[in-house]
């Protein structure tokens, strides 16, 4: 059940006076690593009830005067037409996409940093089309022994081979279309180049998770690595933090791993390094915004509970593996967690026992339970969305709120003019059918007045539901986990 437990405008307020200290602290001038989703950060909406998908480019837009925007993109994944798998396009395509996407909410994008460029021809033709779109565009190189061999990194022919990026503002926001793009290389080879032209400039890193100043095992922590569970990133404790203050912080173990380079990077470059641990690199001020830790930890578990079911579909869709769904039952171990913290899993699984076919259960924000099953004409996440904007509208569960004559022509020409197999309904057809519905009738129409309401509720499906459904669901907000089998024994499904 979703209750609020983040403060979201205390969290833009102190995020953004916590970067301009950093600023200062370093003479005026910042290369600030950007990690995550900066646009919609669900994940984060998620473990942080309160926090909104778009908090942290609301943040930067609090900066916009003084911040100038980098895009880094690695020239191979260029040449090898590397997707994003959430969005379905090329990291060039984001290139473009993230542009746009910043330049309309009012911020400055300097430049595009072709990382470990080598001639690519596929990056050379990007490069020009950037250029022909009124782009700057810098190359940066390969640097052997790379990140280990401080010494010949941080020289003339390290960092001292790549072309230096002319910036303009105190805050220079690097951020990239996916892992693996060199941002944090991009921000120490500035550094190393600004030294040599006598500019006093600084680096910190900006990432949401694992959250410094909770536990290690706090459940916000432990959905991080669920999140991350098909990686190899763990958190823990930052040893040198320790060592440093006496105090334990949580990070995760790539930052860990890297900062002895990184601290003798600063030293080769300054002389001395201003951090004393990967934690001292970050920023993120978000743990310090919540001001109900038993409704974050809440929503927490939920999302554990989500990828885990998500892991068991992926595997049972082949596209998974075992280590996922070992990795997670162990963070599921370690919070005591299981399938019953989840009410709705019970009532869809009961449901579809008593009915023998498909069903889902949905939580309504005030704690009730709601059920739909397959009929002739309905599809079962369909049952169930009429059924709970009925419950939430005070309608009797007898009443049809859209009627045969309209469903049934709506099925018959799904299957004769339009070549479907499957008669029944989906969401957002039967949502299109209510919407002509309550044109005329007071009934429908106060039912659908009630869709909004279904927003952060909790259900879960018997089966694998088609991903027209799935995205009709996130589409209203609706948090859906699927038991890890298929409605039929069939091989191919749709």
């Amino acid at each position: 059940m979703f209750k609020v437990g983040f403060d979201n405008e205390q969290y833009i307020r102190t995020q953004s006076s916590h970067i301009h200290e950093r600023i200062r602290q370093f003479g005026g001038k910042l290369y600030l690593e950007f990690g995550g989703k900066l646009f919609d950060d669900y994940h984060a909406a998620r473990v942080l009830p309160g926090f909104a998908p778009d908090s942290k480019i609301r943040m930067l837009v609090q900066l916009a005067a003084e911040a100038e925007i980098v895009i880094t993109i690695n020239a191979a994944d260029i040449e090898k037409n590397k997707v994003r798998g959430d969005l379905g396009i090329t990291y060039e395509q984001d290139v473009l996409r993230l542009i746009d996407a910043f330049r309309g909410f009012g911020l400055y994008v300097g430049s595009v940093v072709l990382t470990r460029y080598t001639g690519q021809s596929a990056a050379l033709a990007f490069q020009n089309r950037l250029e022909a779109l009124g782009l700057k565009v810098y190359r940066h190189y390969p640097i052997p022994g790379y990140p280990s061999d401080v010494k010949g990194i941080v020289s003339d022919e390290g960092f001292g081979k790549n072309e230096y990026i002319e910036t303009s503002r105190s805050l220079v926001v690097v951020t990239a279309p996916g892992p693996g793009s060199g941002k944090m290389a991009t921000c120490l080879s500035q550094l190393y180049l600004d030294n040599q032209r006598g500019i006093r400039s600084g680096y910190a890193k900006f990432e949401t998770f694992p959250v410094w100043n909770l536990p290690l095992n706090h459940p916000v922590n432990l959905a991080y690595e669920a999140a991350t569970a098909d990686l190899n990133d763990v958190n823990t404790v930052d040893p040198f933090h320790l060592a440093a203050y006496g105090q334990t912080a949580v990070n995760y173990n790539r930052d860990v791993e890297i900062f002895p380079v990184v601290k003798a990077m600063f030293e080769h470059i300054y002389g001395s390094c201003p951090y004393q641990s990967p934690t001292d690199m970050g920023v993120n001020m978000a743990g310090s915004c919540i001001f109900n830790d038993e409704n974050v930890q809440e929503g927490a578990r939920d999302e554990i509970l989500r990828r885990y079911y998500a892991a068991l579909c992926r595997q049972r869709k082949g596209e998974g593996n075992d280590n996922e769904v070992e990795k997670i039952k162990i963070l599921m171990a370690k919070d005591g967690l299981d399938a019953g913290h989840r009410p709705v899993i019970a009532a869809a699984l009961q449901r579809a026992e008593e009915t023998g076919d498909p069903a889902v259960a949905l939580e309504l924000a005030d704690g009730r339970l709601v059920t739909g099953k397959t009929s002739t004409l309905l599809g079962a996440v369909s049952a169930m969305l009429l059924n709970a904007l009925k419950m939430l509208a005070d309608i009797p569960r007898e009443t049809k709120l859209i009627s045969p004559e309209i469903l049934e022509p709506v099925s018959n020409l799904k299957i004769e003019r339009l070549g479907n197999h499957n008669p029944r309904l989906h969401p957002d057809e039967v949502l299109i059918a209510l919407s002509i519905c309550a044109v005329n009738d007071e009934t429908a129409r106060r039912a659908l007045e009630c869709l909004s309401q279904l927003r952060n509720c909790e259900a879960h499906s018997s089966v694998i539901l088609a991903q027209n459904d799935i995205n009709t669901l996130k589409k209203l907000g609706i948090q859906m986990t699927c038991e890890p089998r298929y409605q039929t024994k069939k091989l191919y499904h749709g």
